[in-house]
C-alpha cells in the first residue's frame, strides 16, 4: 500500500501532522508513505523515518511569481514527479483549497474533511471520500482521527511524533545546561513583554543555565540581541535552519517559548516545554505530546514569570 500525505505548511501544523505517519506505519507496517510539503518546512517531513519520499512544493514561492516561465516550469516538474506514482490513498490533512488542489494533481482516490468540518468548504469537492471529524478536537486530534477513519483503524493511545535529532554540534553553543528561549512570532500581539524574558533570563542564569535566543529574520535577530544584552551570559543565536534548530532544542534542558512554530517541535522532539499564549486559545492548537509540556495564558492573557518557573519546578528543574 502506497499513501500519500499533503499537509503542505505552515511550520506547526506540519508538525502536528507527524503522528500520523507513526499511526500508519504502527497499523500497517509495510505501507509506503510519501509526503507532498512546502518546501521550506520539507525537513520536518525528513525527520520521520516512517517517511520514504517528500514531495516539496513551492506555493509560497510561485505565487509571487506567476509571471515567470521558471514557476511554470517548476510546478510541471513538481506535477511530472507527482503522478509517477499511484497511490492506494492519497490524504489531504490540511483541508485547504490550495491543498485540495496539490492532492489533485497526484493519481489515486483523494479522502479528507468533509464540507462541515474542513477548513475551507470547497476543498471537500475535491475529494472522493469525506469523513467527519469534530472541529472541538486538537488538530493533531483531527489530523490522526483523519487518518484512522480513512485507512479503517482507531487512535486510543497519544501521539507519537516519531523524530529526534541528535543535539547540535555548534562552536557556539553553551555546554549544557543551557534553556532555548522563543522570543519570536508571527504577530506582536502574541509576543511576552520583553521585561518577563529578562527577568526569567536572570533566574536562569542564578540557576546554572544560560539562555540562548534563536532568531531567523533580521528584526527577530535584533530583538534577540537586545534581549540577550540583559541578561547574564545569554547567547542571541546567529541564524540558523530548521535542522540545526532541531538538534540545539533536542539539547536543551528545557524550552520556554511564545506561539510559534520552534515550541511545538521542542514537543515533538521531547525537551521539556512551557508554551506562552497571549493572544490565541492553546486549546485546539498548543503544544501537545508526551513529554513534558505546558500551555500557559490564553487570548488576553499574559503569563507571569513565577507561573513559568513554577512549572519548570514541576518538572524537577531546579528553579
Amino acid at each position: 500500500m502506497r499513501i500519500l500525505i499533503v499537509k503542505t505548511s505552515s511550520l506547526g501544523d506540519v508538525i502536528h501532522n507527524l503522528p500520523v505517519v507513526s499511526d500508519i506505519r504502527r497499523h500497517f507496517p509495510e505501507a509506503v508513505i510519501d509526503w507532498c510539503v512546502e518546501e521550506n518546512f520539507a525537513v520536518i517531513a525528513r525527520l520521520h523515518p516512517g517517511v520514504a519520499e517528500v514531495f516539496p512544493v513551492a506555493i509560497r514561492r510561485w505565487r509571487k511569481r506567476l509571471l515567470r516561465r521558471q514557476t511554470w516550469r517548476e510546478f510541471a516538474a513538481f506535477r511530472a514527479r507527482l503522478r509517477a506514482q499511484h497511490y492506494d490513498l492519497i490524504l489531504d490533512s490540511q483541508g485547504l483549497l490550495k491543498s485540495a488542489l496539490i492532492a489533485a494533481q497526484a493519481i489515486g482516490p483523494r479522502c479528507g474533511y468533509d464540507e462541515h468540518t474542513v477548513r475551507e468548504p470547497l476543498a471537500a469537492r475535491f475529494y472522493q471520500r469525506h469523513y467527519t471529524v469534530s472541529v472541538a478536537e486538537h488538530a493533531v486530534t483531527r489530523n490522526r482521527l483523519l487518518a484512522a477513519a480513512a485507512l479503517g483503524y482507531t487512535i486510543d493511545d497519544a501521539p507519537d511524533y516519531g523524530i529526534s535529532a541528535p543535539p547540535a554540534a555548534l562552536p557556539w553553543l553553551p555546554p549544557a545546561p543551557y534553556a532555548i528561549l522563543l522570543t519570536a512570532t508571527s504577530r506582536d500581539d502574541k509576543l511576552w513583554p520583553e521585561a518577563h524574558w529578562l527577568e526569567l533570563g536572570q533566574r536562569l542564569r542564578e540557576q546554572g543555565c544560560r539562555a540562548v535566543l534563536p532568531a531567523r529574520s533580521a528584526a527577530e535577530r535584533e530583538r534577540a540581541a537586545h534581549l540577550a544584552a540583559g541578561i547574564p551570559d545569554a547567547i542571541a543565536a546567529p541564524p540558523l535552519d530548521i535542522a540545526a534548530l532541531a538538534g540545539a532544542l533536542a539539547g536543551a534542558r528545557e524550552v520556554i517559548g511564545v506561539d510559534t512554530g520552534l515550541t511545538h517541535l521542542a514537543v515533538a522532539l521531547k525537551t521539556p516545554t512551557v508554551a506562552l499564549y497571549t493572544a490565541t486559545d492553546p486549546g485546539l492548537t498548543g503544544v501537545f505530546g508526551t513529554a513534558f509540556h505546558r500551555n500557559l495564558g490564553g487570548k488576553g492573557q499574559v503569563p507571569t514569570v513565577e507561573a513559568v518557573l513554577g512549572e519548570l519546578q514541576a518538572v524537577g528543574e531546579p528553579l
